[in-house]
């Protein structure tokens, strides 16, 4: 199979007849089954993706096919798929089969992508490296022997490894970015309410945002054009008009921007030395090239992690209430009453991560710790929003590191949760302030694993985002 770079020069492939849906959808199988080990898919959707192929073949012949003809997809198992397992990654959702589909998910197919399968992740999105999953790790495809980074991690390395084109995702924390980084390749965390959560399992309500993983910017620019936009399912998306992302894309820059860098990132103890070199030369390519470039305080970002823990918790602790045994998923067989159903139903099938936080979330608002820490929480994040919509006011982008260091080795920070926790660190700041972030692979370290730079923007300016990262992507 061809190696393309782009959908477009795919469509070009699809619409001369040199090649067909069915033989991309039989490539990516191909390495699907080839890289097994790498644990990425918890479901794949064989026979179902090869007949959803051959009908988007008969469309392209006729010239009805959608905007993403020849676009392999899979998603990440935290979206409603009509008729497929869903499982958020947990035993507690065993058997579960999803009656709808998410929004997200119905306009992929309305403009004839293909889902491939579904992908493993943290258990409910919880997780910096893809180690809490009840289905066990996944593999960084770089290196066997490391995370791919979480909570997305089975997305990030099906595209990393060529199982699909696109992934779809969901970032509440860095958990698009971050894996993103881990396996060099593109991920983006739109503007909260961007693109509609309806049919996305709930972890931290206020923080999650649909994400897009892809090897090029071009691809995740099409792709956020299908899905974003108003959805009458979802009262807290935005109805702000969708631009044409791959259009503004096509447009080359002809100004100079101003970009920003945090002092605190780059005199940060924890920054791995390779990235903080990598950081420096870009910023110095872009004052090369001409673009302004300051070095800015900002005392809050110490703030963001503890701020989103908090916060992140708390709502966690209120959304998963739901799962109890009672309506759907896994059932404890040794109960004896309603209480101990409850009780054991939880206990058993919730990883330990997963009960973590929701013990921390309860007691962060608890009626005695409830001002201490979750109302304080919310005003510090207020702050920190009101600082990067200044910042913003003269800044076009803000260049950071997506995370402190390239990917660590399996299990290396399973029993130290503020190391795993401190994984984060840049990351979250895009979504305790709500604004757009993408993480672009930016070359390797001296053991061959990559290094991702991060980008941020202000709200709702996705176009401007995915232009610069294609700019900063010719620039290594």
């Amino acid at each position: 199979m061809k190696d393309y770079a782009t959908l477009r020069d795919i469509q070009d492939d699809l619409a001369r007849g040199t090649v067909s849906c069915a033989d991309l959808v039989k490539h990516h199988l191909r390495v699907i089954h080839l890289k097994k080990h790498l644990n990425a898919f918890l479901s794949v959707y064989e026979e179902e993706a090869l007949k959803q192929a051959s009908f988007i073949d008969h469309k392209i012949k006729s010239g009805t096919a959608g905007r993403l003809a020849g676009l392999v997809v899979g998603i990440k198992d935290v979206f409603a798929y009509k008729h497929h397992p869903l499982q958020a990654g947990s035993k507690i959702l065993d058997g579960f089969i999803s009656p709808y589909n998410a929004t997200a998910i119905q306009r992929l197919l309305d403009e004839d992508a293909i889902i491939i399968g579904r992908q493993n992740c943290d258990e409910f999105a919880m997780g910096s490296s893809n180690e809490n999953s009840a289905f066990g790790p996944v593999l960084n495809d770089a290196d066997n022997t490391r995370v791919p980074g979480g909570s997305s991690g089975g997305s990030a390395v099906a595209v990393q490894a060529g199982m699909c084109r696109i992934s779809v995702g969901s970032d509440t924390g860095g958990s698009v970015r971050q894996p993103a980084a881990f396996c060099g390749v593109v991920g983006l965390k739109p503007t909260y309410s961007r693109i509609s959560r309806y049919g996305l399992i709930a972890y931290a309500s206020s923080f999650d945002c649909v994400g897009i993983f892809g090897t090029n910017v071009e691809d995740v620019a099409h792709v956020l054009e299908v899905i974003a936009g108003a959805d009458e399912y979802d009262s807290t998306v935005s109805k702000k008009p969708v631009l044409q992302y791959p259009k503004e894309l096509s447009q080359p820059p002809n100004k100079k921007y101003k970009v920003a860098c945090f002092r605190e990132t780059i005199d940060s103890p924890g920054l791995q030395t390779e990235i903080k070199k990598n950081l420096l030369d870009n910023l110095d390519k872009l004052k090369t090239a001409g673009h302004t470039v300051d070095a800015l305080d900002f005392p809050l970002l110490e703030y963001s992690l503890p701020t989103y823990y908090i916060l992140a918790t708390a709502e966690a602790s209120s959304n998963l209430s739901r799962f109890d045994g009672v309506r759907y998923g896994y059932r404890s067989p040794s109960t004896s009453d309603l209480q101990s159903l409850y009780k054991k139903t939880r206990t058993e099938a919730f990883g330990k991560e997963v009960q973590k936080r929701i013990l921390l979330g309860t007691f962060v608002l608890s009626a005695s710790y409830y001002d201490a820490y979750y109302t304080k929480a919310q005003r510090v994040r207020q702050l920190i929003r009101n600082k990067m919509q200044e910042i913003f006011k003269t800044y076009d982008f803000i260049l950071m590191p997506t995370a402190p260091t390239t990917a660590f080795k399996l299990g290396e920070h399973t029993s130290d949760p503020l190391e795993m926790y401190l994984a984060d660190l840049f990351s979250v700041l895009a979504n305790v302030a709500g604004v757009p972030g993408i993480s672009v692979p930016c070359g390797v370290d001296g053991k061959g694993l990559p290094i991702g730079l991060q980008i941020l923007a202000n709200d709702f300016e996705e176009a401007n985002l995915l232009q610069f990262s294609a700019y900063l992507m010719k620039l290594n």
